[in-house]
């Protein structure tokens, strides 16, 4: 009467049925109806209200088996509560046509949300992120309520701060950014200020170059940038220098990790190190060609594809040489990476 569209209802419609099925078969020489139900808390409270009602029925009606009737996949969990005092002779499922779909789906959501709520890693991505957003907003909300002139400003703050801290976890998650901070700051410290410093760099030969554009444009063309192609191959020829001072400085911290290491790469980066200068000489005069200052027939070129030719040829017998000379050292790598070693 409390509540007619309850399933459990239909269960004891079940359950009164087949009692009266079992009867008129007389396959048992006696058969009763029970209910347990447990408590409202689902866990191990209910699990012993449950053990105690089933005592109280037993005692009455000393069954020497059950038949139990349930409504959906939560009730038979309480099975080997059952079958550790009597056994279970046969079950019966109550499907409800409108809820049995609604129930399980219920069950699946309840038991998995219990598993994200006790594993903090999990919370943290399916309850921490959300909350940390809706705090986020409260505060902004909150916070427009006394400067109503500045919502709009407010509203784009806010909505940056959470993409970017959205994006940034789910970037550090995917990239294992912790993993790679821990392992920079632990074994490779050296090579992490280098790149740094070699970040810092480009980064100010960049802002350098774009400050000083005009004048660069004047000293080799003669003119300013007439057109956004140009000004873009102008700032690649200004941001050379830049760009390859902060590789050799990336390379340097690559050279003196792996030579307190006793790195068998080393001869690698000191050749890549001794390949810069042809590098530098390549990016000048592929630029100066786009900018129809230098040809490919004329001195100027020969004499820098002769000295980036000869930086090549250098490099590789440096190379060479090195990795003959440090041979070794695979030894005493080999020896750090093996287990119990």
């Amino acid at each position: 009467m409390a509540d007619p569209e309850d399933s459990d209802a239909n269960v004891l419609y079940a359950a009164v049925k087949l009692y009266d099925e079992l009867k008129e078969k007389g396959e048992f020489e006696d058969v009763e109806v029970a209910l347990i139900t447990g408590h409202p808390d689902v866990g191990v409270k209910s699990d012993l209200e449950l053990q105690k009602q089933l005592e109280e029925v037993l005692k009455s009606f000393p069954a020497g088996g059950v038949i139990p009737v349930t409504d959906g996949a939560e009730d038979e969990q309480i099975f080997p509560i059952i079958t550790s005092r009597i056994p279970i002779i046969s079950t019966r499922r109550v499907v409800v046509k409108q809820s049995e779909s609604i129930e399980t789906t219920y069950y699946i959501l309840y038991r998995y949300l219990k598993e994200i709520l006790s594993d903090p890693e999990a919370a943290k991505i399916f309850f921490g992120l959300p909350g940390m957003i809706l705090l986020i907003y409260g505060i902004a909300r909150l916070l427009s309520i006394k400067y109503q002139q500045s919502v709009a400003i407010i509203s784009s703050t806010v909505t940056g701060l959470i993409l970017f801290l959205i994006g940034g976890y789910f970037f550090a998650k995917a990239f294992r950014i912790r993993e790679v901070l821990g392992h920079l700051l632990t074994k490779g410290f050296i090579q992490f200020v280098s790149a740094i410093a070699a970040i810092f760099v480009l980064f100010a030969g960049a802002v350098n170059a774009y400050l000083n554009l005009e004048s660069i444009a004047l000293q080799l063309t003669g003119r300013y940038p007439g057109t956004e192609l140009l000004g873009v191959v102008i700032f690649l020829n200004a941001l050379n220098t830049p760009f390859i001072v902060a590789l050799g400085v990336l390379m340097i911290g690559k050279i003196v990790h792996s030579y307190l290491r006793r790195d068998y790469h080393i001869w690698y980066y000191i050749s890549a190190i001794l390949l810069l200068p042809a590098l530098w000489v390549t990016i000048d005069v592929t630029t100066l060609y786009a900018l129809s200052i230098l040809s490919f027939y004329s001195i100027e070129f020969l004499k820098k594809g002769l000295i980036a030719i000869a930086d090549i040829g250098l490099a590789t017998l440096v190379g060479i040489y090195l990795r003959d000379k440090v041979r070794g050292w695979e030894k005493v790598e080999t020896e750090r990476s093996t287990p119990g070693v």
